[in-house]
């Protein structure tokens, strides 16, 4: 008798202390709905020499927030608070795919903030086609909204180096770059890239500003 009612206790103690860790669990869980987790460099999810020891690199990429706020904040202001994105490291990954691409010996790119442009040298018969690889494989890796541009003059690609040092904020940038995009737009830019807009990724019927004077 004496060992039934000790086993008894035994088991509730135990079933009590799992129905507590489950609920001090799913409170975790629910607290940190309208929190994500934060990293100390905004481009952690980019660098090399981020070591996660928890992470593997077959692991799916998760988050949930509330639909209304999040830390307090509305959603449509967190939206419009800047997001950086580690344009080198995309520009070293449009490179070592462009140049993977059949025809194409060697690739160069520059990413800015809203343009990709791609220099490749390449042998190939069809330069249209080999062009239109070129491009839709840079438009597969950077945002949606960026337009990129390509050619196959391959002695553009030192222009475009002359802007690695240089960012968004430096003066008549946007111009230099715009002379470049120019003369990359003598090569060949592929087909359109999806209805309603052209090759480099532009709306057909809207007009770009920066370009419309010199196209």
């Amino acid at each position: 008798m004496k060992k039934a009612v000790l086993a008894l206790s035994l088991c509730s103690v135990t079933l009590f202390t799992g129905c507590s860790a489950s609920k001090q669990q799913g409170s975790e869980v629910t607290d940190n709905i309208s929190n994500p987790v934060k990293v100390n460099s905004p481009t952690k999810f980019y660098d090399e020499d981020y070591n996660n020891s928890t992470y593997q690199g077959s692991d799916f990429g998760f988050t949930r927030m509330d639909s209304a706020t999040i830390n307090g904040k509305n959603i449509a202001n967190v939206a419009n608070e800047n997001v950086t994105i580690d344009r080198e490291q995309l520009a070293s990954v449009i490179t070592s795919l462009a140049a993977s691409l059949p025809n194409v010996k060697r690739a160069a790119t520059l990413v800015t903030d809203e343009d990709v442009l791609v220099v490749y040298e390449t042998h190939s018969s069809d330069r249209s086609e080999t062009a239109d690889q070129v491009k839709r494989t840079a438009m597969s890796v950077v945002p949606r909204y960026y337009h990129a541009y390509v050619s196959d003059n391959w002695k553009l690609a030192q222009d475009i180096e002359n802007f690695a040092t240089l960012g968004s904020n430096d003066k008549h940038i946007d111009h230099t770059i715009d002379k470049t995009i120019q003369n990359m737009l003598k090569s060949p830019q592929g087909k359109e890239y999806s209805k309603g807009e052209n090759a480099n990724g532009e709306m057909i019927h809207q007009k770009d500003e920066r370009m419309n004077t010199n196209r």
